[in-house]
């Protein structure tokens, strides 16, 4: 998830349900070390949505090892700090999700998590080669690779950069700023012109809004509404980096939101965007870079 800083999973199956109880994870002392993760005393709550729908996950900060990928290509870190979670509520309802594991996110955002300053993308804890730059390099995302049964596609990701990589890949690099709580932000200054309307504020570009993208304008209806298919939209960056699709009745799904019903400022391109483009995170400079494939 590149929206996010961190990553999130649920405690259940990870350590004895005796442990997990609705107001917490019971032990005593500061911390405890249970299958090999450590948990440290102290709740902290994470939101995920905006205003119109908002989700709280409710856990503790922890240590754990971790390894990514399948046998086909996996890499390990050996302690890597993480949001254990041990119960999820829908904010509107108030009911509590009973989906174990449904709001697992492995977030590898350039900032640090909203739960504790320690989380941040787990990707930087893992060991690079001598000299590579912190950071990561995600390819295009071609549909037909794909399935879901979670096929393993090689060179998808990169750890860990060169400075070509940053310099002469045809990259447009853009500089993030730190917000103090979170760290540095993944939202890009940007322009987004559609149906002759034009909206200036930060984008998001997010593998994990996997349905549609969503343009905030302040002065639209205060129903969220979708654009019909064939629409236009272009994006322009503070930075130049331009992009352009049009929407279709099954993908490019757009839909228009007013920030001053949903209280999310936003506008957010979703996993569409990264079939036709490249993403770069540099976590040592703190920039993102951009490439149309």
């Amino acid at each position: 998830d590149t929206g996010s800083s961190g990553m999130t999973i649920d405690a259940h199956s990870l350590i004895p349900d005796a442990m997990i109880t609705s107001a917490g994870i019971q032990f005593t002392g500061d911390s405890t070390t249970v299958n090999g993760i450590t948990i440290i005393a102290g709740q902290y709550t994470l939101s995920y949505g905006n205003k119109t729908g908002l989700t709280k996950e409710y856990g503790y900060l922890a240590y754990a090892p971790l390894t990514i990928g399948d046998v086909n290509g996996n890499m390990s870190a050996k302690r890597v700090p993480i949001f254990l979670y041990y119960k999820v509520v829908d904010v509107n309802s108030g009911k509590i999700d009973t989906n174990q594991h449904a709001l697992d996110i492995f977030g590898v955002g350039p900032g640090t998590s909203y739960a504790n300053s320690s989380i941040a993308s787990p990707l930087v804890y893992f060991n690079n080669s001598a000299g590579l730059i912190s950071g990561f390099k995600l390819a295009v995302l071609p549909r037909t690779m794909f399935s879901g049964s979670g096929t393993y596609v090689a060179k998808l990701l990169t750890v860990g950069l060169s400075s070509e990589d940053i310099t002469s890949k045809g990259f447009t690099m853009h500089p993030l700023n730190n917000n103090g709580v979170g760290g540095y932000s993944p939202d890009i200054p940007a322009t987004i012109t559609y149906s002759n309307q034009t909206v200036t504020g930060n984008v998001l570009f997010d593998t994990g809004t996997p349905l549609f993208s969503i343009i905030e304008n302040k002065l639209a209806l205060s129903s969220t509404g979708p654009l019909p298919a064939n629409t236009q939209v272009t994006v322009k960056t503070n930075m130049g980096f331009t992009y352009t699709y049009t929407t279709t009745s099954v993908t490019n799904l757009t839909q228009v939101q007013n920030p001053n019903v949903t209280a999310d400022y936003r506008t957010i391109f979703g996993i569409d965007f990264f079939m036709n483009n490249e993403y770069l995170a540099d976590y040592a400079h703190h920039q993102i870079g951009l490439k149309n494939d």
